[in-house]
């Protein structure tokens, strides 16, 4: 279905590895609650921004410093800061809205966030299919 592959994307796509599989559906969860709960507030963004600054740097040394002499990746990196500003601007955003844990009060919404976690995850395998069949 998806032979020859000329888009990096596809590419990256369909080599992702089980671990990279999970950051993406994490990914598409805070997407789906982000698009449901979105606040307009600077100070959120600004403070969320802040706290991935930190904790990232603190995440960055870590890393380097268990790794010893092994390099991470500019996208390793990237994430190291990502997450926590994820993690942050998510919990702000949920504040007072009835959530359980990550989930969301309305079923609708869990399962639109389910939904697209199965697409997501539905697509890789298609790409995959190809890569045997083509």
């Amino acid at each position: 279905m998806f032979g020859n592959l000329p888009c990096p994307l596809l590419r990256y796509l369909r080599q992702l590895d089980a671990p990279r599989i999970v950051l993406w559906c994490y990914a598409i969860w805070y997407a789906v609650v982000f698009c449901h709960y979105f606040d307009p507030s600077l100070m959120l963004w600004l403070t969320s921004i802040g706290l991935s600054g930190i904790i990232g740097c603190a995440l960055l040394l870590s890393t380097r410093a268990a790794l010893g002499s092994l390099r991470i990746n500019g996208w390793g990196i990237f994430r190291l800061f990502l997450m926590p500003f994820c993690v942050s601007s998510f919990s702000a955003l949920v504040k007072g809205r009835d959530f359980l844990l990550i989930f969301p009060p309305s079923l609708h919404e869990n399962l639109l966030a389910l939904g697209c976690i199965a697409a997501f995850c539905l697509f890789l395998a298609l790409l995959r299919r190809g890569k045997k069949t083509g």
